[in-house]
């Protein structure tokens, strides 16, 4: 899961929604261009375009907007900016392997739930470095029932973390690195601007942090 830093909602999306009167409420359903296009754009920019669930890139055509909470039990929040992400996939299609934000559906658990704006939602997951996902800590139970839900684990995810990790981790670097080397990569991942990311350099950060022992 990649942390999301919430910024502010477009002023046309929150115009929309303060145009209420008697006749009209405005709901989810309702919402429509140019008003949806900027509040997508919006969660895009704001994520880097990289999906709020597994981290890969992602765009306007390829993405959704991502109710956190889901709009069938809190229509309340339905139109609530901080519930609102991007995650991957436009649209379900027969044969892909579903995952993150319409994988996860309509569920939700206060329990076992992850939020991706926790500021420590990252630390709770390691990677092995086939790209496998796992809870850090193995007694974590909503670590282990998002990856659960959103199909964290599948071979698409796992064989794209795979090759990103050996991108940078291989034996030599694994062999000769030395602490400060992992702590400077860490810093200037944890520094770098959303904009200037690259999709999963969460990952690296992280398995940089694992190698550190943390």
């Amino acid at each position: 899961m990649k942390r999301v830093l919430k910024g502010t909602e477009p002023a046309s999306f929150t115009k929309w929604k303060n145009s209420a009167n008697d006749e009209w409420t405005p709901t989810y359903p309702t919402l429509q261009n140019p008003q949806k296009r900027d509040l997508h754009n919006s969660l895009l920019m704001e994520q880097g375009f990289f999906c709020c669930y597994c981290g890969r890139e992602i765009e306007a055509s390829n993405s959704h907007i991502e109710h956190f909470k889901p709009q069938e039990h809190f229509e309340e929040l339905a139109l609530e900016y901080q519930n609102l992400h991007a995650s991957c996939l436009r649209e379900t299609k027969p044969g892909n392997p579903l995952h993150c934000g319409h994988r996860k559906g309509n569920w939700f658990d206060e329990a076992l739930h992850i939020s991706p704006m926790d500021e420590r939602c990252e630390l709770r997951f390691r990677y092995l470095r086939t790209g496998e996902i796992q809870p850090t800590d193995s007694e974590d139970r909503p670590a282990s029932k998002m990856i659960e839900v959103l199909a964290l684990d599948i071979a698409y995810l796992n064989n794209r973390r795979q090759n990103t990790i050996w991108l940078l981790f291989d034996e030599e670097f694994i062999t000769q690195a030395s602490e400060e080397d992992l702590n400077r990569l860490v810093t200037v991942i944890r520094s770098t601007d959303i904009s200037d990311q690259k999709p999963f350099d969460h990952i690296i950060s992280r398995y940089a942090e694992q190698l550190l022992g943390h």
